[in-house]
């Protein structure tokens, strides 16, 4: 039997990288997934690549009715949730003080802050009690890196709201980590980087090395699974060390 066997997720985010393989893994280890994805094509070949228990929903987290929609899918198929991987998210690294336009701003706390409070707080209705919900953070907001300071702070933000609501849904029973992610060298945002950006950034991982998205959804599988039914509240670093040295 699965770590997750009969369990019913959300994944946002799910047609690439760490939030694809995720959904992969909770499959493998028995849940049925909903995954969403803004654009169609893509959302189709990831439904595809997970292959069976799955639901595709075609969604944009920054959009409060398209989180309805697939709420209300959720509904019908399934009727309650039990696991929530508030994982779509993203923003520009490139951006120093100085070059941060009000666009970019709305842009980013729109998708990581707004989007992420209204997928959890429109998955309440249908969250069993003693589910699990695990918030997509970053490392970048355990470090100053330069240009990246909208995007950390977003980061801090969602890293702050799985405090805050271990709190609020305590009676529920229902456990909030957020998990923070370093340089994932199979995902998007490192696939185009040159190769001098690529050593400099492998050299502030200790272990030498670009993470890869299996690692993340492993470490997604625990926070989501009842070997971590003792853990809440807490960010689950998951970066070769690159934040902690």
């Amino acid at each position: 039997m699965g770590k997750l066997e009969g369990k019913v997720a959300v994944i946002t985010g799910g047609t690439s990288g760490m939030a694809l393989e995720t959904a992969k893994l909770f499959v493998e280890e028995g849940a049925h997934v909903f995954i969403t994805g803004r654009r169609q094509e893509v959302l189709d070949e990831a439904v595809k690549a997970i292959g069976r228990n799955v639901t595709g929903v075609r969604a944009d987290s920054a959009n409060l009715a398209d989180l309805d929609r697939l709420y209300e899918k959720v509904k019908s198929v399934k009727g309650h949730i039990d696991i929530v991987f508030a994982s779509a998210g993203g923003g520009e690294v490139d951006k120093p003080i100085g070059l941060i336009s009000d666009q970019l701003v709305d842009d980013t706390l729109n998708l990581n802050v707004r989007g992420t409070l209204f997928t959890v707080q429109k998955a309440l209705p249908l969250m069993r009690e003693g589910g699990s919900i695990i918030l997509n953070a970053s490392n970048a907001h355990l470090k100053g890196y330069a240009g990246a300071s909208l995007y950390a702070a977003a980061k801090a933000a969602v890293r702050s709201f799985a405090r805050s609501w271990t709190n609020d849904l305590k009676d529920r029973k229902i456990r909030v980590n957020s998990i923070s992610p370093g340089a994932i060298g199979d995902t998007a945002a490192f696939a185009q980087i040159s190769q001098e950006l690529t050593d400099f950034f492998v050299s502030l991982v200790p272990l030498g090395r670009f993470g890869l998205s299996k690692e993340i959804a492993a470490a997604v599988l625990y926070l989501a699974s009842d070997d971590s039914r003792f853990t809440t509240a807490i960010d689950l670093v998951v970066d070769g060390g690159m934040s902690q040295v």
